[in-house]
């Protein structure tokens, strides 16, 4: 099990300290000890418990899962049955069904806990779109001064994320991007490769909006015909760009190493590591042609191995846009928004046409908000209540 997610309190049979997000613990006269938790509507939540946290063994009470209509998350259990600590947690992954097209009144979103067991294939890079289910907790962001390839920016602080959180499984693929959109921006537009290709040429401002979408950290707006709100509309979910630190905890998926993989960088030019990690310049990336195959250039979403935590293309093939305004890392920090500039965003992970160095978990890159680049994609977030 994932730790540090939503440990509810106390279910005992008598007042006892309660822990995080419980807010009734029930009566003798109700004969119950109710958990509440702020939920996310429609996703089955599963709830959790063990006699003790020293050896736990965690037992799933609700293996059919609890959806609510509305934010009001609830288990009730008898004041007789002793069950120690519990946790509710959200599905483990959330998929959107873009199959409608841009005309489409609406996407259907579905969940799931667990990958189709033949893996995600093509129908999830173009047809669907699926988030996996980050766990909120606190890491160390940054890299340690002597990782090859740092950059001064690079502070190692303390950050602490309070929600778990949706992250895509791959990049925003074109085909997705063009369900979405109606259109097909990018450069590597080879008809016969380009689907499940991420999608590039696209800015910030075309993602979230020249105008109410420019605004962040001040609120969370976007325009209503930006790729983001076309979707927050058909799909009634607040989906967004991650913020800079929902992004590297993302990729670190627990590591401390330049790489995801467990590995650090031995050149900060032509890497071993880093060819298994991602696509870059001297791992395919150099022989690119803009209507040839995925051999060269961008990769098809998923051509190299997953994180721990199930998500794939985190070093290299597209540089990726996050929330943030660039600016200094504040530390220690909780749920941290970015700096409060407009001019230049932040992107993260690399891509095709960049060395080693620049695909490493903690390396930090920005662009204006309105520019656009073969190396330039996205990946959606979602934050759970």
């Amino acid at each position: 099990m994932e730790m540090g997610r939503h440990i509810l309190g106390w279910l005992c049979a008598m007042a006892l300290p309660v822990l995080g997000q419980v807010t009734n613990v029930g009566t003798a006269e109700t004969n119950q000890i109710r958990l509440e938790w702020t939920a996310m509507p429609g996703n089955p939540y599963r709830v959790y418990a063990t006699p003790d946290l020293v050896a736990p063994a965690w037992t799933n009470l609700t293996p059919d899962g609890l959806a609510f209509a509305d934010p009001r998350g609830s288990y009730a259990l008898p004041m007789g049955e002793r069950k120690g600590f519990c946790f509710a947690v959200a599905s483990d992954y959330l998929i959107v069904d873009l199959s409608g097209g841009p005309e489409a009144a609406n996407y259907p979103v579905r969940y799931t806990n667990a990958p189709p067991e033949e893996g995600w294939g093509d129908e999830y890079k173009t047809a669907q779109l699926v988030l996996r289910r980050i766990p909120g907790g606190t890491f160390t962001m940054g890299s340690p001064v002597h990782e090859l390839g740092r950059y001064e920016d690079e502070t190692q602080h303390p950050v602490a994320l309070t929600k778990d959180y949706y992250l895509g499984v791959f990049e925003v693929t074109q085909k997705q991007w063009e369900r979405v959109m109606g259109n097909w921006p990018s450069y590597f537009n080879g008809i016969a490769w380009r689907e499940a290709r991420p999608v590039e040429m696209v800015s910030y401002d075309e993602i979230r909006g020249g105008g109410a979408g420019t605004n962040w950290p001040a609120d969370g707006n976007v325009d209503e015909d930006s790729f983001l709100g076309r979707l927050r509309t058909k799909t009634g979910h607040p989906f967004d760009l991650p913020t800079e630190a929902q992004w590297e905890r993302a990729c670190r998926a627990g590591t401390s190493t330049a790489l995801n993989t467990g590995h650090s960088l031995t050149n900060v030019d032509a890497d071993a590591h880093m060819d298994a990690a991602g696509r870059y310049w001297f791992n395919g990336g150099s022989e690119y042609a803009q209507a040839g195959d995925d051999r060269a250039g961008t990769a098809k979403a998923g051509s190299y191995r997953a994180n721990a935590w199930g998500v794939y293309d985190l070093h290299g093939n597209a540089w990726e846009w996050c929330l943030d305004g660039y600016g200094a890392y504040a530390a220690p920090a909780v749920d941290p928004q970015g700096a409060d500039s407009r001019l230049a965003r932040v992107r993260r992970g690399g891509g095709w046409s960049t060395w080693a160095d620049r695909c490493r978990s903690a390396d930090r890159d920005i662009r204006a908000p309105g520019y656009q680049g073969s190396h330039m994609g996205f990946r959606l977030a979602r934050t759970l209540p």
